[in-house]
């Protein structure tokens, strides 16, 4: 197993783990059981005294943790310093918001009375040691939005994270630790992906949470389903952005190319398959392949760059076959579509258009900066296609007209309908998809109950 931070802009290797053995795997799992025991019964006031401490850490660390985060997977460093202010402020709000977010509730009186009880109330309660298993593409915010709500809902966390990104792993375990928090509330495991079916086996694991591929999230779902373990899972996406022809078209076009190529396109989240009104598909598509064409793609310390490389060597393969395929099938490429010479894994923003559903790239993923264009005659065409997909994820809708909107908004088959903007994921309000997109809701009081014991006390007269 090889855990090490390579360089994706030039594919050298900075830094070498070894994995931890059972040995050191049993240790951890037992502190954080013994420490749960403790930490359960803090207050919130304390939990958030930490949270808000380790925010404000992370913040000061913004630009020495960014510059990690693009050493390690590639991400243009002004978007890794972005991640890191975004993963304090989640902080912040779930310190600010805990207690109310799981506060006791009441049933109606009368139910009380009908159920023969003087009083009866519903409480949240930890359940214990959480392991999350979590991705390279924001190796800050995935975890800190499982983290930070585990954490104050009284929950213990273990950290396995992708095996490119093991120093963010490591600073987050110490940025829990000198914020104050027990040695183990939060833990990072330096471990394979071999090794988590064992730990998910473990009684003292009392759930787990996923983001990342749908093989990963079926393997993990069986063996939590076989032990009878609660999980959260975000999968895949293949977001539909809609443009009908009451849009702003300019405005339209401009957020489309930073929906496609935000993370240099590594994101569930990102639009991938644009589906267009054929009254105004011409004249999006040359905004938006205009647009695509002016992004600076080079070094990702570079302040002014907008596209780095993809995060592996295997990543930018995929992303090419993906391509070719779509080519060979009959695909236009209006920009892009060529790897360039040179070190590093880079892949230019590429825009495909002529798409059909025999093509992968109009099944699978397409985990980088290439965006496919689709032609619908209406909004029954434009649904037709969005849904077209094994993901629901999210979505994204452009249009002025309010009965289009209630359209979209009841037929899309996704976890978010965003309208006349981006997708973002904000602590607020609820994360999460449907179909192979996974099941359960991260963030926003959806979220922090998760990982809950939802507690009925019934109490007679």
């Amino acid at each position: 197993m090889h855990i090490a931070t390579v360089n994706p802009a030039n594919g050298e290797t900075v830094k070498t783990y070894h994995p931890m053995d059972e040995e050191e795997i049993g240790h951890r799992i037992q502190l954080a059981e013994a420490t749960f025991r403790t930490y359960r019964t803090t207050t919130f006031a304390e939990r958030a005294r930490l949270m808000h401490r380790a925010a404000e850490i992370l913040d000061e660390d913004r630009e020495t943790i960014g510059r990690v985060i693009t050493t390690e997977m590639g991400k243009p460093v002004k978007q890794a310093r972005a991640e890191a202010a975004k993963c304090a402020k989640a902080m912040h709000w779930y310190a600010d918001h805990a207690a109310q977010l799981l506060s006791d509730v009441e049933p109606a009186a009368s139910d009380v009375k009908d159920s023969g009880a003087s009083r009866v109330l519903v409480r949240y309660r930890p359940l214990g040691p959480v392991l999350a298993v979590m991705p390279w593409n924001f190796p800050l915010w995935q975890v800190v939005r499982f983290a930070a709500p585990a954490l104050m809902a009284g929950n213990v966390g273990l950290l396995k994270h992708a095996s490119n990104v093991p120093q963010t792993a490591l600073y987050l375990e110490d940025l829990f630790h000198r914020a104050g928090f027990t040695e183990g509330c939060f833990q990072t495991l330096l471990i394979g992906s071999a090794a988590v079916d064992d730990i998910l086996r473990d009684e003292r694991v009392k759930a787990a949470t996923l983001t990342g591929s749908e093989p990963a999230g079926r393997a993990v779902a069986s063996t939590a389903g076989e032990m009878i373990k609660k999980t959260v899972l975000e999968l895949g996406g293949s977001d539909p952005y809609v443009v009908m022809p009451s849009a702003d078209l300019d405005r339209a076009a401009e957020v489309a190319v930073t929906a496609r190529t935000q993370n240099t396109g590594q994101s569930c989240i990102a639009a991938k398959r644009f589906i267009v009104h054929t009254d105004v598909y011409d004249a999006f598509a040359e905004r938006f392949v205009a647009g695509m064409k002016a992004l600076k793609v080079g070094d990702p310390m570079d302040e002014e760059t907008d596209v780095g490389p993809l995060s592996s060597e295997k990543g930018r393969s995929d992303l090419e076959e993906l391509v070719d395929d779509a080519v060979r099938a009959g695909a236009t490429v209006l920009c892009g579509g060529e790897r360039p010479d040179g070190p590093g894994w880079y892949y230019p923003p590429t825009v495909l258009a002529g798409i059909g559903r025999e093509m992968r790239i109009h099944r699978e993923e397409a985990f980088g900066p290439v965006a496919t264009l689709y032609r619908a005659a209406d909004v029954d065409e434009a649904v037709l296609i969005a849904n077209d997909t094994d993901f629901g994820l999210s979505s994204n809708v452009w249009t002025r007209d309010e009965a289009e909107v209630d359209r979209f908004v009841r037929d899309l088959e996704a976890g978010s309908v965003y309208v006349n903007g981006m997708t973002a994921s904000h602590p607020a309000f609820p994360f999460g998809g449907v179909k192979r997109s996974g099941y359960g809701r991260e963030l926003s009081g959806h979220g922090i109950r998760e990982f809950c014991n939802i507690t009925t006390v019934w109490q007679g007269a």
